[in-house]
């Protein structure tokens, strides 16, 4: 009878058993899956003022799994190191802004990060953090005190900041992923701080509460810590002589007992400040409309339309529709071929400034070119020599542009030969166009194309008056030939006058001057 009755309740204990263990913590399914990258950026980098703010204070909202190991390597010489050490194991080359998620998921660069990142993280699950040896490891096995260098750990509304080698690892991980801090911190040997500003990349991010733990600093925002009250120590009395019993007193009446105050209601967390948008350097458009000016008084633009104009009219005589056409189809194709220059002159210059410290000395190279044009310009009017280098189209290449410009004869012809002739035109009028490019690549792509629109739509301006004085009768080809010529030098005289003076300005802010000048 017994071991019937066993072989029933056996199975059913084991079952139970199995189902306990399931339930069991220590056999539970594994921590929270999070997404970990490691973030390089600088204070002073360009690009990373528009990518931290969006990686620091945005994106961890969004995603709550998101982990971000973030090093500025501008004010820290030991992440500089750190940096340096990464691109060698995951060769990705010094630009920054980077995010490296693992050997083969990077993102390095300013369009790639703000293009991609949003697609990047929605596809991932989960991701391992990526160390600087070419490892990886999963957030919740991280020792982040072995971490090198002094990290900075975002993660949804908090952040650890590393200072020194000391701290306990676990500890610092349960503060920055658990529900509530507070818990944790009344076991904790902490001290309680003013929490600091964070400065980032176009702006600072600031925080309600902070505390220290060994070298470490964490802040968050939400509940504070809920303060537990000292027990003082009672001082011992001396023994003191017996006294004389005395009659009782009466009884005194209980106090009645207050009412329990009401808790008050936690505060509610709030979101850290978003970093203020970065915003376009001082005097950044009276430098691209002077730039604009210099360029638009060449001389060099002018010869070449009123060559394709005299083309036009010799095998169209008498045709004022056909000189309508062929001159906006003309200065369309010019306006379009150096817009497309300026875009890749842009492009350039962005990717180098990504490098550290580069961008101050391109600036300082291209306010002395400002100034080294200037002042052939200004030669030129002392001493006028056609072809002169570096403000007018060389000898050399005179006769092919006129030979090309004599076979023009339909509006589709005066398009294409306005794409090719931009060629020709770039020896004399590169030099305002390259430094105003220079300029514009210190904000983002998007900002700054308006800018090289309104820089070509200044540079057009003289071609679209003669294109209309000839087209309305009020003025002949010959005229403005001939006012060209009477003017050259008085036109060197005043794009030098405006590279000269703008190079200057430039050369004061490169050496921390300008605020002389009112900048």
């Amino acid at each position: 009878m017994m071991k019937k009755l066993l072989k029933l309740v056996v199975p059913f204990l084991a079952l139970g058993v199995w189902g306990l263990g399931l339930s069991s913590p220590a056999l539970a399914a594994g921590p929270e899956d999070y997404v970990c990258t490691v973030y390089f950026t600088g204070i002073g980098c360009n690009h990373c003022e528009m990518t931290s703010p969006l990686i620091t204070s945005e994106l961890p909202g969004e995603y709550p799994g998101l982990v971000v190991i973030e090093y500025e390597i501008y004010g820290e010489p030991e992440n500089a190191a750190v940096f340096s050490d990464y691109v060698t194991t995951y060769d990705t080359g010094y630009g920054i802004p980077l995010m490296i998620f693992g050997q083969e998921q990077l993102l390095p660069g300013y369009h790639q990060i703000m293009g991609q990142i949003r697609e990047t993280l929605d596809e991932m699950e989960t991701n391992e953090c990526p160390l600087i040896d070419g490892s990886s490891q999963s957030f919740s096995d991280l020792d982040l005190v072995s971490l090198p260098g002094y990290p900075l750990i975002w993660h949804q509304d908090r952040v650890l900041i590393k200072n020194g080698p000391e701290g306990d690892s676990e500890l610092l991980k349960s503060l920055l992923t658990s529900d509530n801090p507070d818990d944790i911190l009344q076991d904790a040997e902490s001290e309680t701080i003013d929490p600091e500003v964070i400065a980032i990349p176009g702006g600072e991010v600031s925080f309600e509460h902070g505390v220290t733990i060994g070298d470490w600093t964490f802040q968050w925002n939400g509940e504070d810590i809920t303060p537990t009250e000292p027990v003082t120590p009672v001082e011992p009395t001396e023994p003191t002589e017996p006294t004389t019993p005395t009659e009782p007193t009466t009884p005194t009446e209980p106090t009645t007992p207050t009412e329990p105050t009401t808790p008050t209601e936690p505060t509610t967390p709030t979101e850290p400040t978003t970093p203020t948008e970065p915003t376009l350097p001082k005097l950044t458009m009276p430098k691209i409309l002077s730039l604009a000016a210099a360029d638009a008084v060449n001389p060099c633009a002018f010869a070449v339309l009123l060559l394709m104009l005299v083309s036009i009219t010799t095998y169209n005589p008498g045709n004022r529709r056909s000189i309508l056409f062929a001159g906006i189809a003309f200065i369309g194709a010019v306006l379009a071929m150096y817009f497309v220059y300026g875009l890749l002159l842009v492009r350039f210059y962005q990717e180098i400034q990504q490098l550290k410290g580069v961008g101050n000395w391109i600036y300082l190279g291209v306010s002395i070119a400002a100034i080294v044009f200037g002042t052939l310009n200004i030669r030129d009017f002392i001493r006028y020599k056609p072809g002169g280098i570096g403000t007018e189209m060389p000898l050399f290449m005179r006769p092919r542009v006129k030979k090309i410009m004599n076979n023009i004869t339909s509006t589709k012809g005066a398009f294409v030969t306005g794409l090719i002739v931009t060629f020709f035109l770039l020896p004399c009028t590169i030099g305002p166009y390259v430094i105003a490019s220079q300029i514009i690549a210190s904000v983002p792509l998007s900002q700054g194309a308006p800018l090289l629109l309104i820089y070509n739509l200044i540079f057009i301006i003289p071609l679209i008056i003669i294109v209309a004085g000839v087209f309305l009768g009020t003025s002949r080809i010959q005229d403005f030939y001939l006012w060209k010529e009477r003017n050259i030098s008085k036109m060197h005289l005043v794009a030098g006058c405006i590279l000269v003076g703008i190079g200057i300005f430039m050369l004061l802010e490169s050496l921390g001057l300008a605020v002389f000048l009112g900048a």
